[in-house]
């Protein structure tokens, strides 16, 4: 989390981490002042609103994205299906993150940063106006009445023929989508044209939903090796050298949450921001993810390990806020959010004498996934 001075220009693991590390790139790690030419000193009420509503909005995509995993894992929709993140995934994860920050860091020192970041505004206006559409879906199926028109629609893309036919793509969808789709695009061209902070948030915030809702750990393991490496990797790279930094004052997408300190004095031409990086969300927010599935799986009526991780990370991102308060100077949040968010739900789970049941925990993998392996062993065994 960082408070800064500048105007702020409003799948596989693999391609996983290519996003997550953006993501990282210019949260709290390594956003310190942009412009330190210009120092702004900000009214107690003022950084109290803007720390204060950073927290919130960070809150809202975990909390939710959450609760829409849990219906996530159980999809047919090839659209809605979650992507797992295995052990393995989880080992090599800091290994290809460093490496795509390490490229970034290059591409910035040897190309032209314009040229970069129109390029990067393009990408992130075509992934943002889908990440807003799937984000804003369910909300419209409730608010448009049951006498709406809703045709539905089906993408399929196959490959072979006859017996060999394999589905590539297999995507349902239906008017209201479309409407969806409209609306995110006007919110897209509004980023583009004017890189506003609100929408910039609305971007930020419809990533961060679908990265908690559609990223899944497979067990409660692999989600302390891969929290536990990019822990290593968040402090390595904003403490140890310039790259974070270097990367975070040139990169322009809409990949962190912003809020203007200067709003009570400017209103919404406000230019000077608080800022939190998606990753600070994205990647506790799946770990949670995870531990409300498991208090899912228990039958017991009960959400110990979801509140328990769900508070840990207010703790965490609250001493983050502190910390950085205190010292002046920007913080790498996994530093404080990692152990506070596998702490806090181990020593519940030591109290009620569930440590191994959950860390005994597996991803049931999607219904038709199942199947489909059932299917695949039942033909060899024919065969």
């Amino acid at each position: 989390m960082s408070s800064d001075t500048e105007q702020v220009p409003a799948s596989a693991p693999e391609a996983a981490a290519a996003v997550l590390d953006a993501l990282n790139a210019t949260d709290s790690n390594g956003t310190e002042a942009l412009n330190v030419t210009a120092k702004f000193v900000a009214t107690p009420e003022g950084t109290a609103l803007a720390y204060g509503s950073l927290v919130f909005m960070a809150l809202l995509p975990i909390f939710f994205g959450a609760l829409r995993s849990v219906s996530c894992s159980k999809s047919k929709n090839t659209s809605d299906m979650p992507e797992t993140i295995t052990s393995r995934d989880a080992a090599r994860f800091p290994i290809i993150a460093s490496c795509t920050l390490f490229g970034l860091y290059l591409f910035f020192k040897v190309f032209s940063q314009e040229y970069i970041n129109l390029l990067l505004s393009v990408y992130f206006f075509g992934l943002g106006v889908l990440a807003l559409s799937h984000t804003m879906s369910p909300l419209m199926s409730r608010i448009f009445p049951e006498s709406f028109p809703n045709k539905q629609y089906q993408l399929l893309f196959t490959q072979g023929s006859g017996e060999s036919k394999e589905e590539i793509v297999n995507y349902e969808f239906d008017t209201k989508n479309l409407v969806c789709l409209l609306i995110s695009s006007v919110v897209g061209v509004w980023y583009l044209l004017k890189k506003h902070w609100i929408a910039n948030n609305l971007f930020g915030l419809a990533f961060a939903l679908n990265g908690v809702e559609l990223l899944h750990l497979n067990n409660v393991s692999t989600g302390c090796i891969l929290l536990g490496g990019l822990f290593v990797y968040d402090v390595f790279w904003v403490f140890g050298t310039n790259v974070m930094v270097t990367v975070a004052k040139s990169f322009e997408a809409p990949i962190k949450l912003v809020f203007p300190q200067d709003l009570l004095e400017k209103g919404l031409e406000a230019s000077n921001f608080a800022m939190l990086g998606l990753g600070d969300i994205v990647i506790p927010g799946i770990f949670i993810a995870l531990l409300l599935r498991f208090d899912v799986s228990l039958k017991k009526n009960s959400r110990t390990y979801f509140y328990s991780s769900f508070l840990a990370y207010i703790f965490g991102l609250g001493l983050t806020i502190f910390v950085m308060h205190t010292f002046k100077h920007a913080q790498p949040a996994l530093l404080y959010l990692v152990p506070a968010c596998v702490g806090f739900p181990v020593v519940v789970a030591l109290f009620k004498g569930e440590l191994t049941e959950m860390f005994r925990y597996e991803e049931t993998p999607p219904e038709h996934a199942t199947e489909t392996k059932e299917e695949t062993e039942s033909e060899k065994k024919d065969q």
